[in-house]
């Protein structure tokens, strides 16, 4: 399930969770196979890793992008990468088969399937050893870029552990005290700050009167600030940065308003996602023993469950102009594994002709659309079939070194096989 706060109320913990947050001080490298080499056949060695989810997406969410982006003979730079697989993305929780965002990132991050809610702790609760702090002891630098809160499910399975992701101050938390990325950049300034204290973004904004600052564990921007991290909160402070640990928070929660189209749908975030993902290359690349990055687009999710194809189509716009600056990066340093995919499908998308006779859905579950086939006079339109998650596979793009082991169909927990390999090496 994507960050929105409505739906966060309906998230159930087993009963077996007795405690609702986590935190564990030391670090647990898992020992390697003696063939678990970070070299590719050749095709040199991996010292980074730029991890991009497109939260939400699956393979009708790319073909509506690619039509809409690039048209019938055009590809889509996700595409483009040379390696393409699956991923299967079901959890372990004892009420469902579907899962949510914090059990598919739970999966990457540690390897270990887990209940939905749950931040990189297993099905009993109890915390797991997490890529994003073992990359930092092993000397690499680490950052997460999003267009969500950056304390939202998918970021905060790589930096923190908690028995339940609606926790987002405590998430907030341990990224200062636990995990300390170098760069954190996205929304949701409003769990860094306590109830009554607005920072840069104003409580109770007229685009959504429910969002004011509403942490528990005092002000973490000032703590951030103490703790070296530089604060900004806008493109031109972002531009201005200097190099350094950074902290961007750009908006009250989402950098969007994820609403039914022309109900006070927006999405124009105030930093576009491409531009904190290059700036984030530019901070962490000064690492010579290399780094990991994160970078979402959650747009796509949020929309989908809103089955609002007008708004999924920015966001995986959004989405495709990050992974340009991703794939810039990699032709520029081939030591960097470039990973594109989804952590579940959202809507139960399909991609159609415009035909009336076709329609088989009720309310929000219909045919959005037409949209236009770029550089065509053809359109298509996007039929959804549920406003939730569903079962689908992922398509997973690849390219660098180690890529070519995301060929063929894997659980998502293989991610976390294959990650591990980069950012645990101490080389």
């Amino acid at each position: 399930m994507g960050s929105s706060r409505k739906r966060l109320l309906r998230l159930l913990v087993p009963a077996t969770t007795v405690a609702t947050t986590v935190v564990v001080s030391t670090v647990v490298t898992p020992v390697l196979s003696a063939n678990a080499a970070t070299s590719d056949h050749g095709a040199g060695r991996a010292r980074s890793v730029i991890f991009i989810n497109g939260d939400g997406m699956s393979a009708a969410h790319r073909e509506a992008a690619r039509l809409s982006l690039a048209g019938l003979d055009g590809q889509l730079t996700m595409d483009k990468l040379p390696v393409s697989g699956q991923l299967s993305t079901s959890p372990h929780d004892p009420k469902t088969a579907i899962t949510d965002s914090a059990a598919a990132a739970t999966a990457w991050a540690t390897g270990t399937k887990t209940y939905n809610g749950a931040i990189s702790v297993d099905v009993k609760g109890k915390p797991l050893p997490i890529l994003g702090r073992q990359a930092k002891a092993a000397g690499k630098s680490t950052g997460l870029v999003t267009t969500s809160q950056v304390t939202d499910a998918s970021p905060a399975a790589w930096f923190s552990q908690t028995a339940d992701r609606a926790a987002q101050d405590e998430i907030a938390r341990q990224y200062l005290a636990v995990s300390k990325p170098d760069v954190i950049l996205g929304g949701g300034e409003d769990w860094w700050l306590p109830a009554g204290t607005p920072g840069a973004w104003p409580d109770k904004p007229a685009e959504d009167p429910s969002e004011a600052s509403k942490g528990t564990k005092g002000n973490l921007i000032d703590r951030a600030k103490r703790s070296g991290y530089q604060y900004v909160s806008s493109a031109k402070e972002l531009a201005h940065a200097k190099r350094g640990k950074l902290l961007g928070l750009f908006s009250n929660e989402e950098m969007f308003q994820q609403r039914p189209e022309g109900q006070g749908d927006v999405y124009s975030p105030a930093v576009d996602l491409a531009t904190m993902t290059q700036k984030a290359l530019d901070t962490l690349s000064t690492n010579k023993k290399g780094f990991f990055l994160f970078v979402e687009e959650e747009g796509v999710d949020e929309f989908a469950h809103e089955n609002n194809g007008a708004r999924v189509l920015q966001a995986m716009k959004s989405l495709e102009k990050a992974v340009k600056v991703a794939r810039s990066y990699v032709a520029a340093h081939p030591d960097t594994l470039l990973v594109v995919t989804g952590d579940h499908d959202c809507g139960g998308l399909t991609v159609e002709d415009p035909i009336d006779t076709d329609e088989s859905g009720s309310d929000l579950s219909t045919e959005d659309g037409p949209f236009p086939v770029h550089g065509s006079n053809l359109k298509f339109v996007m039929d959804w079939t549920t406003t939730e998650h569903t079962g689908a596979d992922v398509p997973v793009t690849a390219q660098g070194p180690l890529s070519t082991l995301f060929t063929g169909k894997h659980p998502n927990t293989y991610v976390h096989e294959v990650l591990s390999r980069v950012l645990t090496s101490r080389h």
